[in-house]
């Protein structure tokens, strides 16, 4: 076992301090994902800074209707919380199909974010993977790539984003609150991970010392009918092979508001911006999403072992489309 120093924060200030000071550090929330990486040796930390006891475990409501969400809220009590199940189901729904019961009552809204793709070549120290190790090649481009991206993927990664809650998160247009050594900012949940470009190894745009403190719901989205579905190998405590998570609101037989979000399918969760766009007017018909969701997918490149992913994708987000066309908007209070 390699040692690692062990630092328990008092408070963000203390946490962020202790992270910037030293480049080979980790937060550590749940560990649900971390501990298994530094076990295999993927993650191989000097510093291991424990933000778990941080007042960060609180879900409140805004004088304008948006949801905040503590980065150290357990993903059970999230999932079952009666604000996020009224309000935003499609959230509730990702939640609960994440993982298993006893890793839901340990992770946390700000670990679930930050964890790394379960690509078994990134897993395993005996193949080559750029985002372990860069410039040693991607494995997965030439192997076994069933599991991986059909879209934004490229020459130097072809991994996905494991996370069900991020996914939702990004068709809820939330925000995603950062606390660093400069200060605090927000980023859209949707832009918080990266495409792999020529840097995989690197999966978010957070800076050095930056902490998830918490993540915003916005108002916008409160009530509107939206739900999650995932495909995958076996009914529970499996990755997405494909999912989506939509928010749909229809008045006077027209789509007015809709967001939709891929997981399972690129690096990132991946916001069908053209789909949205090619539905906002029309009437919710089986062609028009249709329509909308191949003018998404058309850019899909699949690999050798999942071209099977961009049909499946496609089924799945017009069926939900059209079940949440026909269902009638939840109270906002």
């Amino acid at each position: 076992m390699k040692p690692f120093r062990y630092v328990r924060a008092h408070s963000v200030e203390e946490a962020t301090a202790a992270h910037a000071g030293r480049a080979a550090s980790r937060y550590l929330g749940g560990g649900t994902n971390l501990v298994d990486l530094m076990k295999l040796g993927v993650e191989r930390p000097e510093t291991l800074i424990d933000v778990s006891r941080l007042d960060l475990d609180g879900v409140e409501e805004f004088s304008d209707g948006s949801v905040r969400l503590g980065a150290t809220v357990r993903n059970s009590d999230l999932a079952a919380h009666p604000l996020i199940r009224g309000r935003y189901p499609v959230l509730s729904q990702a939640l609960l199909s994440g993982a298993s019961g006893q890793l839901r009552n340990a992770a946390t809204t700000g670990g679930n974010l930050l964890q790394r793709t379960r690509c078994p070549y990134f897993q395993d120290l005996g193949k080559p993977c750029n985002k372990r190790e860069p410039g040693s090649g991607c494995g997965a481009r030439d192997g076994v790539s069933r599991d991986h991206a059909v879209l934004g993927h490229s020459a130097q990664c072809v991994a996905t984003h494991p996370s069900d809650m991020a996914v939702a998160l990004a068709a809820l247009d939330a925000q995603v609150e950062l606390r660093g050594p400069q200060g605090p900012r927000t980023l859209p949940a949707a832009e918080f991970h990266r495409l792999p470009g020529d840097r995989p190894d690197r999966d978010t745009e957070l800076d050095h010392g930056e902490l998830i403190t918490g993540v915003v719901l916005p108002s916008s989205a409160a009530g509107l009918p939206s739900a999650y579905r995932k495909v995958r190998d076996r009914a529970s405590y499996a990755f997405a092979l494909a999912s989506v998570a939509v928010v749909l609101g229809v008045e006077d037989t027209r789509v007015r508001t809709v967001r939709i979000a891929f997981g399972g399918l690129a690096h990132r969760p991946w916001r069908a911006l053209r789909a949205e766009e090619a539905l906002v007017g029309q009437e919710p018909t089986d062609e028009a999403f249709l329509r909308a969701i191949d003018t998404e997918l058309s850019e899909a490149e699949p690999l050798r072992d999942n071209a099977f992913k961009v049909p499946l994708a496609r089924n799945i987000a017009c069926d939900l489309l059209r079940h949440l066309a026909a269902a009638p908007a939840a109270p906002t209070s």
